[in-house]
């Protein structure tokens, strides 16, 4: 059976992806318990390259989409959790991407993608069969991740050039910075959009409307803040820090997007938080 396996390392990408591209994930375990990861509602686009198995999908945002193996797997910002079976392994990269980088690194608007799953090869072409070929050769972490910064460079380089500052684009930003708590009807009035042409575009650009967004951007704080506390959280304070009315507002937030409570939660994804690593997120 061999010696448990339990890698995780985080990189940056290159520096022209910056903006575009939060981070690169790389993660391998062996001989870890039977166990179903959910993969969060996040800001930001997640595309997998697995190395040794497939990415056992057994739920996907999508409630009509089937179960399925994915070698390579593109999603889009979504409101409910995937589910993923983790049949005492896995190991892959997963690349965090930004929303405003859909259309640069992608090809589409991150819309197109919004609330699914996919093949990634199936968006992406026969590029991405061939970038995971390379991954699974490189001999370390440093070299896989050389791999994907070279495609998504290239990708770049390809594409529309530079990334246009739209007022969705400033918009979202606003809310990313503001950790969501950001009034829509001020949002929409600065950027001199009426709130429903403002929702209309975000739902095209970024794959969700303002206040959906702001609800995933504030919950997406709060679970990275409930894996960081030592010992047993303080979920009032956390509440409060993260703009919640209260420790039920919290409650109901992880209940309509995590499909559990925070506590819950972090009993279930105890492993992975301790590796330091969330696949995928």
């Amino acid at each position: 059976m061999g010696e448990p396996v339990d890698e995780a390392v985080r990189a940056v990408p290159a520096p022209p992806l910056r903006g575009l591209v939060g981070w690169y994930s790389g993660y391998r375990q062996r001989g870890i318990p039977h166990g179903r990861h959910r993969g969060l509602p996040s800001p930001w686009l997640t595309l997998i390259i697995t190395l040794d198995e497939p990415l056992s999908m057994a739920a996907h945002p999508d409630p009509g989409a089937a179960p399925g193996e994915y070698p390579t797997l593109l999603g889009g910002l979504h409101l409910t959790p995937a589910l993923i079976d983790v049949p005492g392994r896995q190991s892959g990269i997963q690349v965090a991407i930004s929303p405003l980088g859909a259309r640069v690194l992608l090809g589409l608007p991150a819309g197109e993608l919004a609330g699914t799953d996919a093949h990634a090869e199936d968006v992406l072409g026969a590029g991405m069969r061939e970038v995971h070929g390379k991954v699974r050769e490189a001999p370390d972490w440093a070299a896989r991740f050389a791999v994907v910064d070279d495609w998504l460079l290239d990708r770049m380089s390809r594409g529309d050039g530079a990334q246009t500052i739209t007022p969705v684009a400033e918009a979202w930003q606003r809310l990313l910075w503001a950790g969501g708590r950001l009034r829509i009807d001020k949002l929409a009035a600065d950027t001199g959009f009426s709130e429903r042409h403002l929702r209309n575009r975000f739902r095209a650009d970024i794959g969700l409307t303002p206040k959906a967004a702001a609800r995933v951007i504030r919950f997406d704080l709060a679970r990275r803040r409930l894996a960081a506390l030592p010992g047993v959280p303080d979920l009032a304070g956390l509440a409060a820090d993260c703009g919640y009315a209260d420790q039920s507002h919290l409650d109901r937030e992880f209940a309509a997007l995590a499909s559990c409570t925070p506590s819950a939660w972090l009993a279930q994804e105890f492993r992975n938080i301790q590796s330091g690593h969330h696949p995928p997120a």
